[in-house]
């Protein structure tokens, strides 16, 4: 029994001791490996509540100070053949692509020292969405015709995050988070007729509330303080 409990405390100590964290670093470099998002709603899009999986969309570089960490962050994304549902299921077909990007700034506190570590985070920058392509009737019997449209996003983007990160090595970490994105935006609508006889123009301010269920990756640490 001695010899058991003796074996137990050496692995602990092991463990303990092999166990650096981001915090034993000077930086770190995560990327996002896959992710399932919601993307801001396109003119009058009726399945707004679709999530859209992504891979390699984005990355983050952080200055670790203790269990804080300071990160600036990108997203990337760009579907060229978007297709969904118009105003209603019957009324139009939006086709075209999508090309979706943020930048933002903010921090990541952990909860612990330990090899796994759940942390919060809140980040706030600029996002931008912008929708190009035609709308064209769902019913070919409606005397309708087919529209160009162009339809941007443009303002701020605030995302409080949870997280979980497991440090595999000193140097190398995964994690996987979900957050929700609180985007205030302007937004620009422009329609036109495919004979140009008319052209409509509408902006609007819009809140949106945006739910990521998950986003998952790998973090590498650098500059090690000891």
């Amino acid at each position: 029994m001695k010899k058991v409990l003796l074996s137990i405390i050496i692995s602990c100590a092991a463990l303990t001791s092999f166990a650096q964290t981001s915090a034993d670093y000077n930086y770190s470099i995560a990327v996002r490996g896959f992710s399932m998002m919601q993307l801001p709603k396109i003119l009058n899009q009726t399945n707004t509540q679709d999530y859209t999986k992504m891979a390699g969309n984005g990355a983050i570089l952080k200055f670790n100070d203790n269990q804080i960490s300071y990160r600036i962050s990108g997203n990337y994304f760009r579907d060229k053949d978007v297709q969904f549902q118009n105003t209603c299921e019957t009324c139009e077909i939006a086709r075209g692509k999508v090309t979706d990007y943020s930048f933002k700034i903010g921090f990541e506190k952990n909860f612990n020292y330990s090899r796994i570590q759940p942390y919060f985070a809140f980040d706030i920058g600029y996002r931008s969405n912008r929708f190009s392509g035609t709308l064209t009737p769902a019913n070919s019997s409606v005397g309708t015709s087919t529209q160009s449209a162009d339809a941007s996003k443009n303002g701020l983007v605030m995302t409080p995050t949870l997280g979980l990160k497991i440090n595999i090595i000193p140097n190398l970490s995964i994690f996987a988070e979900s957050s929700l994105d609180f985007n205030f935006s302007y937004e620009k609508q422009d329609l036109t007729q495919q004979n140009q006889v008319a052209r409509n123009i509408y902006t609007y301010n819009k809140w949106e509330f945006l739910l990521n269920p998950v986003s998952a990756g790998i973090q590498f640490n650098f500059n090690s303080k000891n």
